[in-house]
């Protein structure tokens, strides 16, 4: 008697298992949790993806197990001589080729995005999937029938044009959920960034003694030394004062898109609007309406103001 791990050919060692192989009611053996949709488990899987890029595979693959683990204990329960070890391997075979391969729909999303051209989307959109029901369905049966292979048993994908027709028509429904939940996923992204309030980041208090006055830093121009003070400069014409020697300024706001360009000035990088030349080295730093200066000696200063 050869080894098996599988019940249905510990009843008949003649018995080669299918993955069309028909029960008595008539029911195929792709996971009961979905059996009335017409879909094996993998679809819920991939259309269940919440995340962008990389991420998304994440919580795929989380649902992926979960539903896969509803199958399996379905299929166990509804046909006994196929044991355990058939239906989870279907299911892990299934659910990892659907994950290895989700780069194709992510791909052609990223081609032909849901807003492009109807004849855009056909063009890209069919091609795809066909290419990924091709790649799910070679890639589980590869799985299964070296699994099959080591216990020394026989996976028979059986009649290939039809069997393939019906694996490419759960195969086309799964694409379009992938594609859909990546549209989706992105347009959540989108509105969350655009109502990303300010942070603390983007603001910064001016204090002048007991007043505090706090500016958003895409409102500020540029900072200049006035004595013991420094004069922040405004978008709207406004200049505050606050006691504090620039070089603090410097160090506090380096990082914030503000430049030492003079030993008396800083700037804001983002709002130059252009820069001249006035010879021997120096230029002068259009910000809107306002001029600063950017001396020789802050050679930096110049070479990030001209790579943007």
């Amino acid at each position: 008697m050869r080894p098996s791990l599988f019940a249905a050919d510990r009843d008949d060692s003649s018995k080669r298992v299918t993955p069309l192989e028909g029960r008595r009611d008539g029911a195929r053996p792709i996971g009961g949790a979905w059996r009335w949709l017409g879909m094996s488990g993998e679809v819920l899987g991939t259309g269940g993806l919440a995340r962008r890029s990389l991420l998304r595979r994440y919580p795929v693959a989380a649902i992926v197990g979960a539903v896969g683990a509803i199958n399996v204990i379905t299929d166990y329960h509804g046909e006994p001589r196929y044991g355990l070890a058939a239906p989870i391997l279907w299911e892990v075979s299934s659910g990892l080729t659907v994950l290895l391969f989700l780069w194709i729909p992510w791909l052609a999303s990223r081609v032909a995005p849901v807003m492009a051209q109807p004849r855009r989307r056909l063009l890209v959109h069919i091609p795809a999937a066909l290419l990924f029901s091709l790649a799910h369905v070679a890639g589980f049966v590869v799985l299964r029938k070296l699994v099959y292979r080591l216990v020394g048993a026989h996976y028979d994908f059986g009649p290939p044009l039809p069997n393939f027709l019906y694996e490419f028509a759960k195969d086309a429904f799964s694409y379009a959920l992938i594609v859909a939940a990546f549209a989706w996923t992105d347009h959540l992204v989108r509105q969350w960034a655009k109502g990303e309030p300010p942070g603390p980041a983007q603001t910064f208090d001016i204090r002048d003694g007991a007043k505090v006055t706090r500016v958003r830093l895409d409102q500020v121009l540029a900072i200049a030394s006035a004595g013991n003070y420094v004069e922040f400069v405004l978008k709207d014409g406004r200049r505050l004062l606050m006691r504090s020697p620039l070089s603090t300024l410097e160090s506090e706001l380096g990082s914030r898109g503000f430049l030492r360009t003079h030993r008396s000035w800083l700037v804001n990088a983002r709002e130059m609007t252009a820069l001249k030349p006035e010879g021997s080295g120096d230029y002068t730093i259009e910000l809107g309406n306002l001029t600063a200066p950017l001396s020789r000696r802050f050679p930096e200063a110049l070479a990030k103001l001209r790579g943007g």
